[in-house]
């Protein structure tokens, strides 16, 4: 059952991890202005002729985003016909289409009249909530073609608020991230877990942005520990959870292992850093679907 909906679920999913990735490649190498103050046109030409790397490497985001996001409207409308009968389908599909649009049209803004950092930050927000959507649109795939029935783990009603506290908190750890890469302030601090030799430097411009940073991914490293001792302690029998929260702690260490070798490596290692953009897509999508599936209500 929904054979065909399944692989072109992951595709898509695969398709905009793709495009999140290219994102990262482009703030981190500074690419965005590659195509000139011009959209959906590269210095006004349909295909740039004699590109410089900058402007392959935008305009190929600007072409696998137009792609991708006709895919993620595809799958949309493919699950809200076949998935309608399950309650989180509609919902998702709506989500999945709108965030894929908006990210578009505030890259589109930031090339044409530009954006503060604030705003561009936001930008990569949208692409973790776009992909999240979408895998969970596939996962609904899946789970109606294997069981016919939504999975609903018996937890507390404090768990599952715990669940959903802790996913929201994850997406502001994604925030204060984006906006240290858009403020360029990676290299803030010179050294770890000291910053430039402190305990507890002046809390401003750039260092500010820093430290604020590294204490969020602290306090979500933390909140994740919690949360998987919880599971083991209360839920071990519910496969799913133990799984998951598992899966979280392993992707929350490497993203903090990839932040740290950031600014050891004085981030000249692009793969580090996109290694770190796309671990914390995967921790916050664990976290989406961990919470999909504890707020579902038993009949």
């Amino acid at each position: 059952m929904h054979n065909w909906l399944k692989r072109f679920g992951v595709i898509t999913s695969l398709g905009v991890l793709l495009v999140l990735i290219q994102g990262a490649l482009v703030t981190k190498t500074g690419s965005g202005e590659g195509c000139g103050a011009t959209w959906p046109l590269c210095f006004g030409e349909v295909i740039p002729t004699n590109p410089a790397m900058e402007t392959i490497i935008e305009y190929s985001h600007r072409l696998v985003s137009g792609i991708v996001g006709a895919l993620v409207i595809v799958m949309a409308i493919w699950s809200w016909r076949q998935l309608r009968h399950m309650r989180e389908t509609k919902f998702l599909s709506i989500v999945s289409v709108f965030m894929i649009i908006f990210q578009g049209l505030l890259g589109a803004g930031a090339v044409v009249f530009g954006q503060s950092d604030l705003i561009m930050a936001l930008h990569f927000g949208f692409s973790a909530l776009s992909f999240a959507s979408v895998v969970l649109l596939t996962r609904l795939a899946f789970e109606d073609s294997k069981t016919g029935q939504p999975l609903i783990p018996r937890v507390s009603k404090a768990f599952r608020n715990y669940v959903l506290i802790v996913t929201i908190y994850s997406y502001a750890a994604i925030y204060t991230g984006a906006y240290v890469k858009h403020t360029e302030a990676s290299l803030a601090c010179n050294g770890f877990p000291l910053c430039n030799g402190q305990l507890f430097p002046a809390l401003q411009g750039q260092v500010g942005a820093q430290v604020l940073h590294r204490a969020a991914a602290m306090v979500l490293v933390a909140l994740l520990l919690i949360l998987c001792v919880w599971v083991w302690k209360q839920y071990k029998h519910e496969r799913v959870l133990v799984v998951s929260s598992v899966l979280t702690i392993l992707l929350v260490l490497g993203q903090a292992a990839s932040g740290i070798s950031i600014v050891f490596t004085y981030n000249q290692v692009m793969s580090v850093g996109i290694f770190h953009a796309l671990l914390i897509s995967l921790l916050f999508t664990v976290l989406c679907y961990m919470t999909m599936i504890v707020t579902r209500k038993h009949r």
